[in-house]
């Protein structure tokens, strides 16, 4: 690991000093052994006596038993204030995403400038005896939409420029992600997300975060079936609807799609009276669902398509390793138009507060795409090597993905902590800390907190995963001093939230006490 010039590694509990006397040395383990307390469920903590024993009785409920925790508290300039195992490794969940957006915000340049090198374009393909193929070309933007509320970044857009362009017909309509690879999930995702909104598949010619959303409205009476509509007219998966009204009960509505299927099979109970229910379901092949609505669009808009829609892939090679060398760059192919997203900066912001998957990934590739094809792997040694240079401990960290939805995933407190403290210093560093969400009012943690004395004055990314939550960030302590905090459980037991409420005391007896 590298330190800066000056730095000592303190351990909490042990003074620093440059001679220990040898009968020192050896009665001080004996002495701290006998006087810290500790129990089978957690390591003893480092800390201030008080502090350590109030935040060790609220972790090592039973109720919680065999959840591994994780905690490292200090103030801004390193110094610790409390410590549960801060190096040992813990699956991070989207806390993954503080890594992907600083390695972003310290490399990418103009990102508070609209996004022009990442719009959605179209061009004509000549196609073998008779009209030209249309292609819909990505280049990793995160906002398309094909949305009715669209007004900036709207798909419908290049349909009317390449009306206006004098297109009466073409043959078929092609969606073209070849920027990136196919690597449409991440290594380590599990397999029964892939078709949620959390797992949609990522691509670079992404429309509306790669979902479909389903309202289901109860039916009439109980027993019959619930009204079940694609929103926004949307048709391009097909739906097999075998779910249930009833009369008492709680609503438990469920998906199930085989990969590579269209069907969508919705099974359970909707509770009769009870609101409409909204299921996103994620899109397996994005550049096919893109190339679908833009064909709709151009028809309505009186271009003739002889043919049908479909997508160009690029498949993975061995020029999208990690190490392999730069791609000759290509001569920027002839377009009808060209779409202008919004900063990335704004998208950087989204994803943090609400936690936004694909955009996390779609930003990891941009990092690849600065120096290398776009790959997953390339972006993931990107981001290493700016984290490495920034400080944080190369041995800290290991990600697989840019968004946290990895099991492989691996970070300790102490690099989190490194992460957020470097970040502090940067340019970017305070608008970073607006961007995740605050503690009683937004994003995912607008309902934790609230009337606290954490509220307002806590901003922190969440995670959570299989077994696994998380929090890391910035907090503002009773005295009024800014403090770092990186807070894991990993392998909780089932508890409907019990972990997630202790870790908000903890942190809540660390604010007073501090």
């Amino acid at each position: 690991m590298t330190r800066a010039p000056g730095y000592t590694r303190h351990r909490p509990g042990h003074a620093v000093s440059p001679y220990r006397p040898a009968a020192l040395r050896l009665c001080l383990p004996l002495l701290l052994s006998a006087c810290t307390l500790s129990s089978p469920g957690l390591p003893p903590p480092g800390g201030t006596p008080v502090l350590a024993r109030q935040v060790h009785a609220i972790l090592d409920a039973p109720a919680l038993g065999g959840t591994r925790w994780g905690l490292l508290v200090t103030d801004m300039d390193g110094q610790e204030i409390l410590a549960i195992d801060p190096d040992r490794r813990f699956v991070p969940a989207s806390n993954t995403k503080l890594f992907t957006t600083a390695a972003a915000l310290a490399s990418l340049p103009d990102l508070s400038d609209p996004d022009r090198a990442g719009g959605a374009a179209v061009r004509l393909v000549p196609h073998e005896g008779g009209a030209p193929d249309v292609a819909l070309i990505g280049a990793g933007d995160a906002s398309l939409s094909d949305r009715p509320d669209c007004r900036t970044d709207c798909l419908s857009r290049l349909a009317d420029a390449t009306a206006a362009a004098g297109i009466r017909r073409v043959h078929d309509v092609m969606g073209d992600d070849r920027l990136f690879p196919d690597e449409r999930w991440g290594p380590g995702w599990s397999w029964n997300t892939l078709q949620t909104r959390s797992g949609a598949a990522v691509s670079a010619l992404t429309l509306d975060d790669n979902v479909a959303a389903l309202s289901v409205t109860p039916g009439s009476a109980a027993g019959s079936p619930p009204s079940a509509t694609w929103k926004d007219g949307e048709t391009y998966l097909k739906l097999d609807n075998q779910a249930v009204t009833v009369g008492q009960g709680k609503t438990d509505l469920r998906i199930e799609r085989q990969p590579g299927a269209r069907w969508v099979r919705l099974y359970g109970t909707i509770a009769a009276g009870a609101p409409p229910e909204i299921l996103g379901i994620g899109i397996e092949d994005p550049a096919d669902f893109a190339a679908w609505h833009f064909r709709r669009l151009l028809e309505a808009r009186g271009i003739a398509v002889e043919g049908g829609s479909g997508a160009w892939h690029r498949p993975l090679t061995l020029g999208d390793d990690a190490n392999a060398p730069p791609p000759s760059p290509l001569p920027p192919a002839p377009v009808l138009a060209r779409l202008t997203p919004p900063p990335l900066a704004d998208d950087i912001r989204h994803l943090l507060k609400v936690s936004q998957n694909l955009h996390a990934e779609l930003l990891l590739r941009r990092l690849a795409l600065a120096h290398g094809t776009g790959s997953t792997a390339q972006g993931i040694a990107r981001r290493d090597a700016i984290l490495a240079a920034a400080g944080v401990p190369r041995s800290g960290f290991s990600l697989a993905d840019g968004s946290g939805m990895s099991t492989y995933d691996r970070v300790t407190p102490r690099a989190v902590a490194a992460l957020l403290r470097w970040a502090n210093r940067q340019p970017w560093g305070p608008a970073w800390r607006q961007d995740f969400p605050v503690a009683g009012e937004d994003g995912t943690l607008a309902k934790r907190f609230a009337g606290t004395a954490l509220a307002d004055r806590l901003f922190a990314k969440t995670g959570t995963l299989n077994a696994t939550h998380a929090l890391s960030g910035y907090m503002m302590a009773a005295s009024g001093r800014m403090l770092i905090v990186s807070f894991f459980a990993n392998d909780v037991p089932p508890d409907v939230g019990r972990s997630t409420a202790a870790m908000d005391r903890a942190l809540l007896a660390v604010a007073t006490a501090e």
